[in-house]
């Protein structure tokens, strides 16, 4: 049994949800379970119209109009009699979309998790649809049904007990029976065990393939993109760039949890507990090998990878009474930072202040301010890039950096962090 996980840019226009098709014909005889993200830039316009919503803003029917209209364009190159029921399967989705966008009296982030997981179930409905029409009669399994979280709406920690005993009822069993050789299922969401949707954070699709994988006990997994493989540095940031054929389980969630965009960070661990290997594969040239990460170290890489995060924030906290930073101010700061959910990128501290970089936190900036100013004298700089490089060489490093303002810098062995003003 294989799990494959495709990502927005493999199902982005009528010509890539029929790619998808001729993908799977090449594993006709493997079982599959097949995990979706939300078509395109969908994710990105759903968190416009969530935030729109929740401001009460006037252009939310404007965004939602045009959200429907990219679905239904693609929907319409691959269904051309228009009364096929996808189309009211689309109509369902957005109007309990436009229904819960006026239900604004519940915590942002929790309103978040009710709205952009739609992108999700517009995919699967369209994905699976098609897919039936083709002969390859899918099965398709909400997400909510199998993947149970706790309810820390945006960034949700799974309940592994209960998923497993979901996932081999309602995933494995079907398959394991002959009954079906094809699951379709959604990436990115969850639900708490009363039934509230959550998404898991980011890219979580990665994770939900692991999930299933490590649930399912898969031989292998493969994580579709867009590139031929893994590469030292984000295509659309860096050049002359290399492929990677082969990753170790360490290597890899050290470049994710830097930010590199090639699995969510949480995607390794399972993973890794089995020995299930993943394959990172082009769905434009799905013949090469691609590149496989697995428990096997390929030696000492002299590759430099470069990782770039944008829209950064440094803020430092100084000690009012220049009383030292030490335990039990870090334990304030850290329980505020688990509080509004706030993930450190970077960290830096003297003897009486402590400085971090964090992605912007839109309105948790001036939150996370507040409750901290009767505590310690705040200094904060926006609009900084933070770039991460492992393997780094002094001559790459300075072409990178040149002319840059760099506010902070932290070296270890193998990796150089400088956040800068961008």
């Amino acid at each position: 049994m294989k799990v494959f996980k495709f990502g927005g840019a493999s199902v982005n226009s009528t010509t890539a949800v029929k790619n998808v098709k001729s993908i799977l014909e090449r594993y006709a005889e493997q079982q599959l379970v097949l995990v979706f993200s939300a078509i395109g830039k969908t994710t990105n316009a759903l968190e416009k119209i969530t935030t729109a919503a929740y401001g009460n803003h006037p252009d939310t029917g404007i965004l939602l109009d045009d959200l429907k209209s990219y679905h239904l364009e693609i929907a319409g190159g691959l269904f051309p009699d228009p009364h096929h029921p996808v189309y009211g399967q689309i109509q369902e989705i957005f109007n309990r979309i436009q229904s819960l966008t006026k239900e604004t009296n519940c915590p942002f982030d929790e309103f978040y998790d009710r709205i952009v997981p739609s992108g999700e179930l517009l995919s699967t409905t369209i994905v699976s649809n098609y897919l039936r029409e083709s002969g390859l009669d899918p099965w398709l399994v909400p997400a909510c049904d199998i993947i149970v979280t706790d309810p820390r709406f945006r960034d949700a920690a799974i309940n592994w007990s209960e998923t497993e005993k979901r996932i081999t009822e309602k995933v494995a069993a079907p398959i394991l029976t002959g009954e079906k050789k094809i699951i379709i299922t959604q990436g990115f969401i969850g639900a708490t065990a009363d039934g509230r949707m959550t998404t898991l954070g980011r890219e979580g699709s990665d994770f939900t393939a692991s999930i299933l994988a490590f649930c399912l006990n898969a031989g292998e997994v493969i994580v579709w993109k867009d590139v031929d493989g893994l590469l030292n540095g984000d295509p659309a940031i860096f050049q002359n760039l290399v492929k990677i054929d082969h990753i170790s389980y360490y290597d890899a969630i050290e470049l994710a949890f830097f930010g590199a965009k090639i699995l969510h960070p949480k995607t390794i661990k399972p993973l890794q507990n089995k020995s299930i290997p993943l394959r990172i594969k082009s769905f434009f040239h799905p013949e090469s090998g691609g590149t496989l990460i697995n428990n096997q170290s390929p030696g000492e890489m002299d590759v430099p990878f470069l990782i770039k995060k944008q829209n950064q924030v440094l803020i430092s906290f100084v000690s009012k009474d220049f009383s030292f930073i030490a335990e039990d101010k870090l334990h304030l700061l850290f329980g505020i930072f688990n509080q509004l959910n706030i993930k450190v990128n970077l960290m830096q501290n003297s003897a009486i202040s402590f400085s971090i970089i964090i992605n912007h936190p839109g309105h948790k900036l001036e939150e996370l301010l507040g409750i901290l100013r009767n505590d310690f004298d705040i200094r904060y700089n926006e609009g900084l890039e933070l770039l991460t490089i492992r393997n780094f060489n002094e001559p790459e490093l300075n072409s990178l950096i040149a002319g840059k303002k760099v506010l902070l810098e932290q070296r270890s062995r193998r990796t150089i962090q400088l956040a800068y003003l961008s």
